[in-house]
């Protein structure tokens, strides 16, 4: 009997620690270099992680979501283009992700056509008309997504590279200091971001710089879809604090920024990590301004990429429809 009593007693102690073990497992979150988006995302998401007892970490790494698929990264973000391109291996990625999964939306991301008021270039029409005269900004060789969001603008108006001078640069950011530095006429620019207000001061005496309003007609969200299936056209009222709104309304790009994982990592850890996210706005919006755009309710927009079970088991509990 004191055997049989020691051998209980071990084998109680043996899963405690078992158990002890699984909630100290650290879990790895990519994230992009520092500064980046994907680095304060990540930040921010780490912090609420480890508030709610996942012992996460992060890793700034470049072109992470293959190291996601094969499961030497835990999560990581994207936005929901890049992630429906990485899957299949289409767009700018040569090879398939197939074990890519979703977690759910962090915020939705707004940007857009840019070029000097003086232009007068307010439609996608007005685009259209004066291409063949304007210097686009293309390539993006370290921002390898963005010529994609250009593309899908460009065919919203029945327009592609070819119709314009092309300008190669080679990021984001740079893209935006060619518009400000008068080497590129048009260029794609985030709302409200940084990058975009310092082009637009050294445009003053151009008027600043403008958004380009894309059609929002069936037909030209059909178009815009065809390189931004993730993606909806969503318009921006007219907006005296708001770079490139200051004088009418906009249709704009709107992308949703999400995290990711894959289909090995266990479905009662994603299930807390989704959790965390969705129930932890106030913190991760004290982390980093933009998760006050976050929403719960529309975590779960239809996407190629599938959703997690773990994730889907926390919608469900939470009353979240899955695919609007």
């Amino acid at each position: 009997m004191k055997n049989f009593s020691r051998l209980l007693a071990t084998a109680a102690l043996g899963l405690v620690v078992a158990a002890t073990a699984a909630r100290a497992q650290v879990v790895t979150i990519a994230t992009g270099a520092q500064g980046s988006l994907a680095y304060n995302s990540g930040q921010a998401v780490a912090k609420v992680a480890n508030d709610a007892g996942i012992t996460a970490r992060t890793q700034p790494l470049v072109g992470y979501l293959p190291l996601i698929n094969n499961g030497e990264v835990d999560f990581g973000f994207s936005n929901g283009v890049e992630a429906e391109y990485a899957l299949d291996g289409s767009g700018n990625y040569d090879r398939a992700n197939p074990s890519l999964r979703l977690v759910g939306v962090m915020f939705p991301l707004v940007t857009g056509l840019m070029a000097p008021c003086d232009l007068g270039l307010k439609t996608i029409a007005d685009l259209r008309d004066n291409a063949a005269d304007l210097r686009i900004a293309s390539e993006y060789t370290s921002s390898t997504i963005i010529p994609y969001y250009i593309q899908g603008g460009l065919a919203n108006g029945n327009l592609t590279y070819d119709d314009f001078k092309k300008q190669p640069v080679s990021s984001f950011v740079a893209g935006i200091e060619a518009l400000g530095d008068g080497l590129v006429d048009v260029a794609l620019v985030s709302l409200n971001s940084g990058a975009g207000k310092q082009a637009a001061v050294k445009l003053q005496s151009r008027g600043g710089l403008c958004y380009i309003s894309l059609d929002n007609s069936d037909e030209g969200i059909a178009a815009f879809k065809n390189f931004l299936p993730a993606g909806k056209i969503v318009t921006r009222a007219k907006n005296d604090n708001v770079t490139g709104l200051e004088d009418y309304d906009a249709n704009l790009i709107q992308i949703p920024w999400m995290m990711l994982t894959n289909d090995q990592v266990d479905p009662d850890l994603v299930y807390r990590m989704t959790k965390a996210v969705a129930e932890n706005k106030d913190e991760l919006k004290a982390s980093f301004g933009a998760f006050a755009q976050a929403d719960r309710d529309t975590m779960a927009p239809s996407n190629a990429v599938p959703y997690h079970p773990g994730a889907l088991r926390y919608f469900e509990e939470a009353g979240i429809k899955v695919g609007d």
